[in-house]
């Protein structure tokens, strides 16, 4: 199985930043972050005419995180910078008060 350690995360926004969404990316999981470094002005110079602006960042990924269900957050700072992150989802059971689920 390979390792994932890098994900590369493409967002293009409007002139004004107001609205922000992901784009795609010829390759999304490298297995090492200097391979995801190397790759990225080349991904974002051949992205950059599908938005006013296109930014992007290579994100870790924590090998404890590959096991569980993670979910990749991002967000665009009001002075144009993007923050990014894998995170481990939260995961709530539901029950039945005073009852058990055995089935």
């Amino acid at each position: 199985m390979e390792h994932i350690a890098a994900l590369l995360l493409i967002v293009g926004c409007s002139q004004d930043m107001k609205q922000c969404e992901e784009l795609p990316s010829p390759v999304t999981v490298y297995e090492t972050s200097v391979e995801c470094d190397t790759e990225l002005p080349a991904v974002l110079g051949r992205l950059e005419h599908l938005r006013p602006r296109v930014m992007g960042t290579c994100v870790f990924v924590d090998p404890a995180l590959e096991e569980g269900d993670a979910e990749l957050v991002w967000d665009v700072t009001p002075d144009g910078a993007l923050r990014a992150s894998v995170e481990a989802v939260s995961m709530n059971v539901a029950s039945v008060k005073g009852k058990t689920l055995h089935e």
